[in-house]
């Protein structure tokens, strides 16, 4: 069964392949808002899913201020990292987890897509 787990890499490649699924009148950058999304030690596996999942629908404006968020976010958690290193060590660890997951929920449903 460990040889069934998701790979880092393969959870980006689905990531992107869907955030690319953007308006064609938004212009963003899918690469960095990846990066942005993936790296967020504030949302959980499931905002982070409602996000990927809203980008056909996102306007620029809303492109435009999720990645301001996640990039004051950023930010953020790297001034506190100098503050409290273990608890972010800790947020870090969760995040590299619950991206595995989102991996996990993205490839069961393009595996169940196939079988319908």
């Amino acid at each position: 069964m460990a040889d069934n787990q998701i790979t880092e890499q393969e959870v980006d490649s689905i990531v992107l392949d869907l955030l690319n699924l953007h308006s064609e009148e938004v212009k963003v950058d899918a690469q960095d808002f990846l990066d942005l999304l993936k790296f967020s030690l504030s949302l959980n596996t499931m905002e982070k899913k409602r996000v990927v999942d809203a980008v056909p629908t996102l306007s620029q404006f809303q492109f435009d201020e999720l990645t301001k968020v996640f990039s004051e976010e950023r930010t953020k958690f790297k001034d506190l990292a100098k503050e409290h290193p273990d608890d972010i060590k800790k947020l870090v660890a969760k995040q590299q987890a619950e991206w595995i997951e989102l991996g996990d929920k993205y490839k069961a449903e393009q595996e169940n897509s196939k079988v319908e």
